[in-house]
């Protein structure tokens, strides 16, 4: 997709019609190649907007993919990092990153890096106690139906321990001028049609979550919300940041 390595229109296909699982699965090998993965100066602007909040021991990056949010991570924490996600194929790709293998003892790398471990799990049956100070998640949101983020947000907020942050970027929705509003829109239209006619479902909506409802829900979990501009992406005509990172911590 839009490069020689990228996955082909077909294999684009094959993947829009199976669930999210096995769709991940199969576009793991190339998944890199793709625009799905979180841009790297989104990665560089949350790891320096969140280094002034830590430092952080134990870090859990939700819904981890390939890991590219990892590595954000392994700069932020010093004990241990990990990964969790459904798909199989998308934690085989992360564990072939450098320095993403497991460590062999407790006590870690002897460079001094934090542990690394990758898990698989779903998102909302978090199979962790209250053990991490940092969670983090980048793109994945799309993949979680409006009325299943008051079970997400609980799932994160049982992970952590009390004082532990939950961080993520939230872009600014595209006004209506803007030709990503119409193609986010043509997208979101296209998979509610897909999804109607053809099961298993593909959940992957970019327009539903938008920071009204998030911080809402947020706070009714028991989160205290803050909102920090990442003054890299510049500011919209009426002011505002094009985009936020949401900081939500566990009371207690």
């Amino acid at each position: 997709m839009f490069t020689p390595q990228g996955p082909s229109l077909r294999e684009l296909a094959v993947q829009a019609l199976s669930s999210v699982e096995h769709g991940y699965d199969l576009l793991a090998p190339k998944f890199d190649e793709t625009p799905f993965r979180t841009p790297d100066p989104v990665l560089e602007a949350v790891e320096q907007a969140l280094s002034p909040l830590g430092p952080f021991a134990h870090g859990l990056d939700l819904c981890c993919g390939t890991g590219a949010g990892m590595e954000v991570l392994r700069e932020l924490c010093r004990e241990s990092v990990t990964g969790v996600d459904i798909s199989a194929g998308m934690l085989a790709v992360g564990r072939e990153r450098p320095g993403s293998a497991p460590a062999r003892s407790a006590a870690g790398p002897a460079s001094g890096e934090p542990r690394v471990s990758w898990v698989r799990g779903d998102a909302l049956a978090l199979p962790f106690g209250p053990v991490f100070d940092l969670a983090v998640s980048f793109g994945a949101f799309g993949h979680f139906l409006p009325e299943e983020l008051p079970g997400l947000f609980a799932e994160v907020h049982s992970v952590l321990r009390p004082g532990g942050r939950f961080a993520f970027p939230l872009p600014a929705p595209a006004p209506p001028r803007s030709p990503w509003y119409w193609a986010a829109l043509g997208f979101d239209t296209a998979m509610r049609v897909r999804n109607a006619l053809w099961r298993p479902p593909f959940v992957m909506y970019y327009r539903p979550f938008r920071l009204g409802v998030v911080r809402e829900e947020l706070r009714r979990t028991g989160f205290e919300v803050e909102l920090f501009a990442l003054p890299e992406f510049g500011r919209r005509a009426d002011g505002s940041p094009r985009c936020r990172m949401v900081v939500a911590t566990r009371k207690g």
